[in-house]
Formats: structure tokens, sequence, C-alpha cells
């Protein structure tokens, strides 16, 4: 009998509401994208990952390339928020939290990875391009100093060589596994990190 045992009375169906529906989409599909990659994770596996129906795609977000948008686009405010308050004399230490992933924790890792995800649309990767730029400029600022002249090319190619270096730890850490990245410590980053940032930016500022 279907319903409540010896009542009759049907059961009452959970609603779901539509923007719990949407952030657990979100969720969900920011995970898969960072780990998998956005060609390689298809829609199904989004909606099986969220226990949801396909359709929901088409109407929370278009598409799947309107669902990588809307995680990118959280990814960046993420990013930019945490980048806000960097202070020069913090620079090693607060790269080697986030590659470790103790800085905003794994969403903050997630978020990074995110942003070196290729989707294969152009309107999107000229987001993550634009991001790119505005994080490097923000770390060549941040070299200047307060105070300080703003960042000319050279010293904006070497704030783009310690973050290409920096994302590029965290691409191992997460797919490659390969140690002892993968295993490093936030502590056991922090000196090597603090080597490749004196080297590329606080010396030449210095000079």
């Amino acid at each position: 009998m279907a319903g409540i045992e010896g009542t009759g009375t049907p059961s009452p169906r959970r609603r779901r509401n539509a923007a719990q529906t949407r952030q657990l989409l979100l969720e969900v599909a920011r995970a898969r994208f960072a780990r998998d990659g956005y060609v390689t994770t298809t829609v199904r596996d989004i909606c099986d990952d969220a226990g949801v129906n396909v359709a929901l795609i088409s109407r929370y977000f278009t598409s799947k390339e309107g669902l990588f948008e809307a995680c990118l686009a959280s990814a960046v405010n993420e990013i930019r928020s945490d980048a806000a308050v960097l202070s020069r004399d913090e620079v090693a230490a607060k790269l080697a939290r986030r590659i470790a992933g103790t800085a905003g924790g794994p969403r903050m890792h997630e978020a990074l990875l995110l942003v070196l995800r290729s989707s294969g649309d152009e309107r999107v990767d000229d987001m993550r391009r634009r991001l790119l730029r505005s994080l490097s400029e923000q770390l060549a600022a941040t070299a200047s100093g307060e105070h300080g002249p703003p960042p000319d090319d050279q010293l904006l190619l070497r704030a783009q060589i310690v973050m290409a270096a920096s994302l590029g730890l965290a691409l191992l850490r997460s797919s490659a596994a390969v140690s002892p990245i993968a295993s490093a410590t936030e502590q056991d980053l922090t000196e090597p990190l603090s080597d490749l940032v004196n080297a590329m930016l606080l010396t030449r500022k210095a000079a």
C-alpha cells in the first residue's frame, strides 16, 4: 500500500528548494571540474553525484558551459577576495598555505585548480585569462610595496613566473601525485617558496 502504513494516506513528497538545488549542483560541479577537467566531466556525472535529474542543468545554468562559467565565477570571487588581503611580507607563506590547502581549506585549493582547466569555450576561457592576469598584476603590485611605483613589464613577468610555479605545484599535488610534492606540508613548502619569491620579486625590488 502506498503511503503511511495503516492510514492509506499518501506520504508527503519533500519539496525541493530551487536555490538549494542550484547551489548543490554548483558545489558538485566545482569539485568535478577541478578534479577531472571540463572535457572529461559530463552533465550525467554531475547530476548523478548530486542525485538530481539531468534536466535541472538546463533549468538553472542553460548548459554545461553555463555551469562551468558559474563555477569559475565563484572560484574567481574567492581567489580575488583571498588575494586582496595579501601583504608583501607574507607572500611565500600565503602561497604555501594555498597550495597545501590550509588557506581557505579544500575550497581554495579547488578554486586554484579550476582556473587551470580549459573549458573549450572561448568566452569562458577569456574569463580565466583575465583572472590570471589580474592575479599576477596584484602579486607584482604587492612586491612593489604599497607606495611603490606601478609594476613594470619585467616585474609582471616575474610575478607570472611565481604564479605559474605555484599553480603548477597545486596541479602536481592533485593530479600527478608526484612525491615529495604530493605529501609536502605547508611547512615543507614555505622555505622553497620563500626562496622563489625572494629571488624573483623581493630581491629585484630591493635592488
